[in-house]
């Protein structure tokens, strides 16, 4: 008795070290692969990079839980691809250098597509589509274009496609970390601008109507919202796969109900489509 007990022992031990041999395997043969979207579903999980102080695009609520349009359209895409969404949050800055370090998977913050981040990071499709606004005291009556904003300072994240702008009229742009800090020098009078999508000044007047503030000047052109990853083949079955989910979610009308839900209109259209 003594030695059929320890040899069901074994082989019970021997089937669980294969169980678990099986699983490891899995996910080192992905590994091996370099392919992202594989690395992914072996985890079970895609690490997305996102400030959440950023409302309505990627914030917290009353509860303090993470959300946002960003954020929620990142949680649909994950379910379309079977896994769970993780945030991980930080600094507008860090956020690139995260996703070049392999850190995270890709990066859910309103990012907009310009040459020089096309050059270092493979896009997905746009899901979004904002025009940027010139925003000033309400009083101010000195801007009322773009050309207007040179020899003049604004405040911005600096490494945000905002204050590229905003420099590439001749501005000067103080650095800070979140919309909340911008707004305060603005209001202070330590700066004489800020650039920033036409619908976060909406969502923020709504919530603070009386904040003194107005839009001087719009962009003709909306630029595309994407999600970033890093370059290169290994991401290729991956941004195939967002795309397709983003597809899905457009077809289906959740792309809307989600921009209706945190701006108020759908911004998930191109313009003129």
């Amino acid at each position: 008795m003594k030695l059929k007990a320890i040899t069901a022992a074994l082989l019970a031990a021997a089937m669980l070290t294969a169980c678990g041999g099986s699983a490891a395997s899995s996910a080192s043969a992905a590994e091996q692969t370099g392919d992202l979207l594989d690395q992914i579903r072996a985890r079970g999980e895609i690490i997305i990079a996102t400030e959440g102080t950023w409302s309505p695009w990627t914030f917290h609520d009353e509860k303090d839980q993470l959300v946002g349009f960003d954020i929620e359209v990142a949680q649909q895409v994950a379910d379309k691809l079977g896994v769970k969404a993780t945030f991980v949050e930080g600094e507008w800055d860090g956020l690139f250098a995260g996703i070049d370090a392999g850190r995270y998977d890709i990066m859910a913050n309103g990012v907009e597509v310009t040459d020089e981040r096309a050059e270092k990071y493979d896009f997905s499709d746009p899901y979004g589509y904002i025009r940027t606004a010139i925003i000033v005291k309400e009083d101010d009556d000195t801007i009322h274009s773009f050309e207007d904003l040179a020899g003049k300072t604004t405040a911005n994240t600096l490494a945000s496609t905002y204050a590229t702008l905003a420099e590439s009229y001749g501005a000067t742009a103080t650095g800070v970390d979140d919309l909340n800090q911008t707004i305060e020098l603005l209001q202070a009078g330590r700066v004489d601008a800020t650039l920033n999508a036409e619908v976060t000044f909406y969502d923020y007047m709504k919530a603070k109507p009386d904040a003194g503030l107005k839009i001087a000047a719009l962009t003709e052109d909306a630029s595309q919202v994407c999600f970033p990853m890093r370059k290169g083949d290994e991401t290729a079955t991956l941004r195939a796969a967002i795309d397709d989910a983003l597809a899905e979610l457009r077809e289906a009308g959740t792309l809307s109900e989600i921009s209706v839900k945190y701006f108020g209109s759908d911004i998930t259209q191109a313009p003129n489509a």
